[in-house]
């Protein structure tokens, strides 16, 4: 049986690359033993195509002293695009229109992805939150809060759907988009505490993974898929993270590929918080509420990608005139009614205004430089 002999699924191909042969030849070709992303870019320049790659791949892995060399066999190729389409995933290709363009740049972009949900989540101003495990009650409070707060801005939430602050963010930003990058293959709930979340996400957010369609996760697949979290956003905001964390990984990958890291300060006898305290004794933005992210990063509106449809959108929405003067007094004189000498959490005061943060975040900073509040430690707020 030849790569022609290979039908795609009539609704929508698991593989849309410029020439059939050559998608399913690449994927082969990144499935091949000991053929990692770096080398298969490698392979592709040197060959011109993965048909070409995938016919030197025996001779290249002699001269590096590896005999027999057999490339990935065609069945093993279809038996995994037959599991894709029996999940209901699909398989997009590193270069084609369904990939994410704000992973195209990246030097270790991930040749394919599988994905389950909604696909266009994946070209929505997205921001990355993670952190511990073993996250405190604090922490997944914090999670929720921010991840409810910028899906109510406007954001995609990305996470790893581990548990903890992963899960608490997830859960959060249900309503208003998420999405998962799982370790293992997409098909697979991991953890298994985990899997109504995971199928939860399917139905309104996306699922994501560069894996495998049934692989099992191990320790070394954490890393690769903690770079992908970090590129699919602007930015990665970290929780609760230990001095030694799959979190901090995820924050040194965003930094090495230019997004902004944000991390929320902690206790300094809480060792989940000496990871996040010090990203932000080096540099990292101290985050208190979603106010202090957007403040960073400006309007959802501002990081859509450069696409004629959005731009138009974005300008239709800058053309809206800006609350009136009446309801930013208004605004005003609800907050500065709710707060006394005795600090009360930022969070409890925007449920009890019942807005929306986007819109409490800049009132809170105004009333801050006019010397009507006080911010404090610990996402705290006072009357002056």
């Amino acid at each position: 049986m030849t790569d022609k002999d290979y039908t795609p699924s009539s609704t929508h191909p698991p593989i849309p690359p410029t020439s059939e042969d050559e998608g399913f030849a690449r994927l082969r070709l990144l499935r091949s033993r000991r053929v990692g992303v770096s080398t298969y870019k490698r392979l592709l320049t040197e060959h011109g195509t993965a048909q070409n790659a995938l016919a030197a791949l025996p001779e290249v892995a002699r001269a590096a002293g590896v005999p027999n060399y057999e490339v990935c066999p065609e069945g093993v190729a279809r038996a995994e695009l037959r599991a894709g389409k029996a999940a209901g995933a699909q398989l997009i290709m590193h270069g084609t229109g369904a990939y994410p363009r704000i992973l195209n740049d990246l030097d270790d972009a991930p040749p394919f992805l599988w994905v389950v949900g909604n696909i266009a989540l994946l070209n929505r101003p997205t921001i990355s939150l993670v952190g511990a495990r073993n996250a405190s009650s604090l922490g997944t409070r914090m999670a929720k809060a921010l991840a409810q707060g910028l899906g109510e801005a406007g954001f995609v939430v990305v996470s790893g759907l581990a548990r903890g602050v992963d899960a608490a963010a997830h859960l959060a930003a249900l309503p208003t988009g998420t999405i998962a990058v799982q370790a293992g293959g997409v098909d697979v709930m991991y953890p298994a505490e985990n899997t109504q979340l995971a199928l939860d996400i399917a139905k309104s957010g996306l699922r994501v993974s560069e894996q495998p369609m049934g692989l099992q996760p191990m320790a070394r697949h954490f890393p690769s898929r903690n770079r992908i979290i970090a590129g699919l956003s602007r930015a990665t905001i970290v929780v609760e993270a230990a001095a030694k964390s799959g979190s901090l990984i995820t924050a040194r990958d965003a930094l090495d590929q230019g997004r902004e890291v944000l991390a929320v300060p902690g206790h300094p006898f809480d060792a989940r918080a000496a990871g996040c305290n010090m990203l932000i004794r080096d540099g990292a933005t101290l985050v208190r509420n979603v106010g202090d992210v957007i403040e960073v990063l400006g309007p959802a509106e501002t990081q859509l990608p450069d696409q004629p449809q959005l731009c138009l959108e974005v300008s239709k929405q800058a053309s809206r005139p800006e609350r009136s003067l009446r309801e930013t007094a208004a605004l005003h004189l609800q907050i500065l009614s709710r707060l006394g000498p005795s600090p009360i959490a930022e969070d409890q005061l925007i449920r009890d205004l019942k807005t929306a943060p986007a819109k409490v975040a800049p009132i809170l900073i105004d009333l801050e430089l006019d010397g009507q509040i006080l911010r404090q430690p610990g996402g705290l707020v006072s009357r002056i």
